[in-house]
């Protein structure tokens, strides 16, 4: 019986082998008629003459019964086919937009798979516009079914789209027929570029034409990706270049028309009342014409297909004869005023022309009187608005306002997902009168400048109550100010806090304790008000009183008594803390430990029957048990009433629309290692060729940045029955240290390789936030 067992194995072992080996020939032998293909078209003429001669080898690589090849011509408003196989039709031409499978490619830029063409059922999942044209099948008796369309992409340009009909042999087209559609649509993309002198880049065309050398042209690019300006302000105010010559090289690259300023056209009534000009201008976008069923749209960037879909589903199911235009003409089009030669009041003239009617309301004074801003006040007043609603779009937690020496424009930057963008520049001769807005509007002395002040501005975004708390300091080139946008949302659950699941059941398992301190530290900024609210959202059940005294209250939970503290009239954390411990309280959070008194007063409520939690400004858990024992703590009360201390960094993730994956090289997989601790790493039982890591690429969702949101990472320090003897003894930092890490504790480090290896960031970002 064993020998036969075996026989049958070994049997089986050989025919999977066998298996393999006919796939990877069949591969071998793809990927050569593949390379053949390549190399004829690519020594054909054109694309359009070779084509006839090819069509039965595409055919029979694709698997297919026919094909159709558009092309996007610079100066067509369709793509069009001038050769389809079969006999009766030789040209096609088809708008861009959802009324055909091909326009909607052309448009969107992203392949579709169709099980049957006469479905519309299955269309309409796609997108509810999109129709099939049946009228050519009418004409020619041929019956469509299946389909893959891709489009035919060089770079980030689209230059056509590859239509693919019917699969040999019936049934619907695979995922390896999609992959060979697109695998031939780049070799196609390659030759069309070729065809249609394409250049690589917006702005090759004018090296070639020697309106520029390469090397002043990457200077002004580096300098606007560094300075957050448009390399066309640039070559329009600096270089001096005609209007025409640039948007001639714009032409060039996006293959699609060029559409200077024409005071004749403006966007047609009808498509803006479903549109309204603040988001056009905000999106750099205009709807200039509309004939029959196609809008003229000109756009800055017609690469950008999110752009030109999120419209698209504003305007339903038209048909889009798409421009490239210059980002002043594009807001001329929509009404704002602009100055070209303004110079560096142009990027302020800029922003006061995106402004959106009702979108911010600003408290007046005490009594909470509103006043409706709108864009008949004075450009400061628009100016200082914007930043804030665009400072709350982005989820920007500060708006920085610097001024710059001399005549020198006062930059103004956005703090988002911790790292500082720098957004406009505003003209020197503007920033004492923005800074002077600021002031008024935080109720601050504006005649006061030598001084630092401090301030609150309340306005309103939508309806919903934001605050901001402003700080001006006085500087060597003048007063700036920072205002810090206050998070005016609920609580983040406590599942959703990204905890490790070690992290996860051991704080859920203390945060039972009917009494004791638990404290989460890390530097400002590093999420411990959020975490805490997460915490104290599982305790808030009715048979709870919870006392929470903050500076500032920025998250607020119903359920909760919230006490905002005011050290100016000797209202601070200790006093609040008195006054907790005579308001009958179940569950108590101090918002910082700043001195002995707090601290002890902490202890003292934890050890009378009650769960304190708060935070302190320290850089690991081991780290805060020293601190609080340096401060004056006595050891044996503080072992006693200690339930643990949660250390945490807040670390960017990657966008999820657009992160990359790849396998890691020898030398990141040993920083990796090291990082991690290479005896435990090893234990992970992770080898490199089988780890899957990823890395940022950048897309519209993230700002082009490869970044969207943060995410914690933690560490856990368990206040253990041994280590409640190493508290009482005042064992010294590296004992602590080692005694939790025995005891399970992971360090931040340990936990951000861990979540890199899950795919949510990448070790730069890690690199950033931890000292390890």
């Amino acid at each position: 019986m064993a020998t036969s067992k075996q026989g049958a194995t070994q049997r089986k072992s050989a025919a999977d082998a066998a298996a393999t080996d006919g796939g990877n020939a069949d591969t071998r032998e793809y990927e050569r008629r593949l390379n053949a293909l390549l190399r004829q078209i690519h020594d054909a003429p054109t694309f359009d003459d070779v084509l006839p001669q090819l069509e039965a080898e595409l055919l029979s690589l694709l698997r297919a019964e026919r094909l159709t090849v558009y092309q996007r011509g610079r100066h067509n408003r369709e793509i069009v086919s001038r050769y389809k196989t079969g006999d009766e039709i030789k040209e096609i031409r088809i708008p861009v937009g959802p009324t055909s499978v091909a326009g909607y490619v052309a448009l969107t830029q992203e392949p579709v798979r169709i099980e049957d063409v006469y479905d519309s059922a299955e269309l309409g999942r796609i997108n509810p516009h999109l129709g099939f044209d049946r009228s050519v099948d009418q004409r020619t008796g041929f019956r469509s079914r299946s389909m893959v369309v891709v489009p035919i992409i060089n770079g980030e340009v689209l230059l056509g789209v590859l239509q693919v009909l019917n699969r040999s042999g019936g049934g619907a087209f695979t995922d390896t027929d999609l992959e060979r559609a697109r695998d031939i649509a780049r070799v196609i993309a390659q030759k069309y570029r070729y065809d249609l002198r394409g250049t690589r880049g917006p702005f090759d065309h004018l090296v070639s034409r020697r309106r520029i050398s390469r090397e002043r042209l990457d200077e002004l690019q580096n300098r606007a990706a560094r300075e957050g300006t448009r390399t066309v302000a640039l070559l329009l105010e600096e270089e001096r270049l005609p209007p025409e010559v640039v948007g001639e090289s714009l032409e060039h690259y996006y293959q699609v028309p060029f559409l200077a300023y024409d005071p004749d056209m403006e966007p047609p009534a009808e498509l803006l009342n479903r549109v309204k000009r603040s988001y056009l201008r905000n999106n750099l976008m205009a709807p200039v014409a509309l004939e029959g069923s196609t809008v003229t749209l000109v756009l800055d960037n017609p690469n950008d297909t999110n752009r030109i879909m999120e419209l698209q589903q504003f305007l339903g199911g038209y048909n889009f004869d798409i421009r490239v235009g210059l980002p002043d003409d594009i807001l001329r089009f929509l009404g704002t005023q602009v100055d070209s030669a303004a110079g560096s009041e142009h990027n302020l003239e800029d922003l006061v022309g995106k402004l959106a009617d009702g979108e911010v309301e600003e408290e007046l004074d005490e009594a909470g009187d509103d006043a409706l801003v709108d864009e008949n006040e004075p450009t400061v007043v628009q100016l200082v608005n914007r930043l804030i609603v665009d400072a709350h779009k982005l989820g920007a937690s500060d708006i920085h306002v610097e001024p710059s020496k001399g005549t020198q424009p006062a930059v103004v930057r956005m703090r988002v997902d911790g790292v500082c963008r720098t957004m406009l520049r505003i003209p020197a001769s503007h920033i004492q009168a923005v800074l002077a807005r600021i002031k008024i509007m935080s109720r601050l002395d504006i005649t006061e400048r030598r001084k630092p002040q401090d301030g609150k501005i309340s306005v309103k975004l939508k309806g919903r109550p934001v605050e901001l708390r402003v700080a001006t300091v006085p500087t060597v080139n003048g007063e700036s100010a920072v205002m810090r946008l206050l998070a005016s949302g609920g609580a983040l659950p406590f599942a959703k806090l990204n905890l490790s699941e070690r992290n996860h059941r051991e704080t859920a398992e203390l945060i039972s304790h009917p009494h004791g301190l638990f404290l989460v530290v890390g530097p400002t900024g590093s999420g411990k008000t959020t975490t805490l609210h997460g915490v104290l959202g599982e305790l808030n059940t009715p048979d709870r009183k919870i006392w929470t005294a903050e500076d500032p209250v920025e998250i607020t939970q119903a359920g909760l008594q919230q006490v905002q503290v005011q050290p100016k009239i000797g209202f601070d954390f200790a006093a609040a803390l008195r006054a907790f411990l005579r308001a009958d309280p179940d569950v108590i959070l101090i918002g910082e430990i700043r001195d002995q008194e707090t601290a002890e007063s902490a202890v003292e409520a934890s050890l009378t029957g009650h769960m304190v939690f708060s935070t302190l400004h320290t850089n690991s858990a081991p780290e805060t048990v020293t601190r609080l024992l340096d401060l004056g703590l006595d050891p044996m009360n503080f072992a006693d009433s200690l339930l643990g201390v949660l250390a945490q960094r807040l670390m960017r993730t990657l966008c999820g629309e657009c992160k990359q994956s790849y396998t890691p090289d020898a030398e990141e997989w040993a920083h990796l290692r090291h990082a991690y601790g290479e005896d435990e790493f090893d234990r992970l039982g992770m080898s490199r060729e089988a780890a899957t890591l990823y890395g940022p690429k950048g897309c519209n969702k993230c700002g082009n940045t490869g970044y969207r949101g943060r995410t914690g990472i933690h560490e856990l320090l368990v206040a253990t029955p041994e280590m409640h003897k190493a508290i009482a003894r005042s064992a010294p930092i590296h004992e602590i240290r080692d005694l939790a890490h025995s005891e399970g504790m992971h360090f931040l480090m340990q936990d951000g390789v861990a979540k890199i290896l899950q795919g949510q960031s990448d070790f730069a970002q890690l690199r950033r936030v931890t000292a390890e």
